[in-house]
């Protein structure tokens, strides 16, 4: 009797620590659910446009750690809120073609939507030095190639700032220096170079020998080949088809991704027939792919073997076709001359307008800036491309649709570099597990201001930019005292 009287208070002390413990357990999943259902950015009621899943609707998006974690049509709860009823939400905008990257150019750029910027045409000389200079200081995410011009420079100790004027333009290789610059290459690619770029009009004494050896430098590592074509123009027999077809030759001989730049200011009216190469080289297994900006004019250093003899027959245009950018003048033969001399930027006007319109129309091609601002001047490019894009392109004249505009500047850059560049698999996309780069737009107001009076003036109708999930352009307006871009870089061997 005793012990059953001992017995009784045991099972009642056993089961209540055990409803006390399942409780607790209940209370802290209670909690746990809450804290995984709260984000550190909520975005509402946007316009959702994923291009990669052909998502378009109405959503709510909540961001922690700088990834996407969910899209949903439920309520969302985070610490920072952006009401985006009535605009698009997208993901950010990646320009796979930028140059000089300065602070000035990364703000013009955010302003435009733009949350990655690439140097992959010219790039560098030497990667890691490259990538220690912006880390930890930039707007937007960045990247480079290891380039064969600023090799070529190094190596022939060319005196030229970004692209060259002296023996680097001029003088064929010897085998040593072939050997160098290869070498040179690999270790850019082996230290996280995105790609390697060719700007095979700038180095004009450089044979077709040179050119197909640093192709099968890049074929080894997988890195696309983003090539300025060695001949603009139409004139035979040294024009953007022979052009062009070197670099195929280039590509398929040696097996390395074939990427060519700016194509309407290559091929002015030819750009159709370079498109329809391009198209018929892709259905016979080629890995090629192009790019272009919303502009006719182009834009170059006026000291650079462009402008060797016969540059007129070669571009189409004569002196009145140049614009001096320091000054806005339109060139004569005098001042030609005379600036040739000094050295210094050029705008080239040399495209007209429905070559450009079919050139962005065509599924192909990727929408690229070439951009370059600096102390206020270079193109309307550096500023305005993608609102130019939506707005004018888009709105205005219906020569794409929105989707297919956003999948030409987002999912089709990220899918160029993504085999290559593992982390370009979370960029370009809208979808959970993504990089937190959005653009958030109205797409009734949205357009490009830049001119080339005022390249640097600021797109109209972005009104939130995230980087990382961090905002840069909150309510139309730049943010200051944040740097939340990351190196994009391919993984170091």
């Amino acid at each position: 009797m005793t012990d059953k009287l001992l017995l009784k208070p045991r099972l009642l002390l056993t089961l209540s620590i055990s409803v006390t413990l399942v409780l607790a357990a209940i209370m802290f999943r209670s909690v746990g659910n809450a804290a995984d259902d709260y984000y550190d950015v909520v975005v509402l009621n946007g316009r959702v446009m994923d291009p990669e899943s052909n998502l378009d609707a109405v959503r709510n998006v909540g961001i922690r750690g700088g990834k996407v974690q969910t899209i949903t049509a439920k309520t969302l709860q985070g610490h920072a809120t952006i009401d985006a009823r009535g605009l698009v939400v997208a993901p950010g905008f990646i320009d796979l073609h930028v140059h000089d990257m300065n602070e000035e150019h990364h703000r013009a750029q955010a302003m435009d939507g733009v949350t990655t910027a690439l140097e992959l045409e010219i790039g560098t000389a030497d990667i890691d030095q490259w990538y220690a200079e912006r880390a930890g200081k930039t707007l937007i995410n960045y990247g480079a190639s290891i380039g064969h011009v600023p090799v070529r420079m190094a190596v022939m100790k060319d005196p030229g700032s970004f692209v060259p004027s002296g023996e680097a333009a001029h003088r064929a290789a010897t085998e040593d220096e072939i050997a160098d610059m290869k070498r040179r290459i690999e270790l850019g690619l082996q230290r996280g170079a995105l790609a390697v770029g060719f700007g095979i009009n700038y180095t004009a004494a450089a044979s077709h020998r040179e050119i197909v050896e640093m192709f099968r430098v890049a074929a080894q590592f997988k890195a696309s080949c983003h090539v300025h074509l060695r001949y603009p123009g139409l004139k035979e027999p040294m024009n953007c088809i022979a052009a062009f077809e070197e670099v195929v030759a280039a590509s398929a001989i040696s097996g390395a991704p074939l990427h060519v730049v700016h194509i309407t200011s290559m091929a002015f009216d030819d750009t159709p027939r370079i498109l329809e190469m391009i198209r018929d080289a892709r259905s016979r297994g080629m890995d090629i792919t192009t790019e272009c900006y919303p502009y006719t004019a182009g834009m170059t250093r006026l000291e650079s073997a462009i402008f060797d003899d016969g540059w007129q027959e070669q571009l189409g245009i004569d002196y009145k076709g140049l614009q001096w950018v320091a000054t806005g003048e339109w060139l004569t033969r005098e001042s030609f001359a005379r600036y040739r001399k000094m050295g210094g930027m050029v705008a080239i006007h040399s495209m007209k307008p429905e070559i450009v319109s079919s050139a962005i129309a065509d599924p192909l091609t990727v929408i690229a800036s070439d951009g370059i601002l600096k102390d206020g001047k270079g193109h309307p490019r550096a500023a305005g491309t993608y609102a130019r894009i939506l707005g004018y392109y888009v709105r205005e004249t219906k020569t794409l649709t929105l989707m297919d505009a956003l999948r030409k500047m987002t999912l089709m850059p990220a899918q160029r570099l993504e085999r290559r560049v593992p982390m370009m698999k979370t960029k370009g996309r809208l979808s959970s597990g993504a990089d937190a780069d959005l653009t958030i737009f109205d797409p009734e107001r949205v357009i490009d201001k830049a001119s080339y009076a005022e390249p640097g003036k600021y797109s109209e109708g972005i009104e939130f930019v995230l980087v990382n999930g961090v905002a840069v352009v909150k309510d139309g307006q730049l943010l200051g005292g944040v740097t939340p871009g990351r190196a994009v870089r391919a993984p170091i061997q």
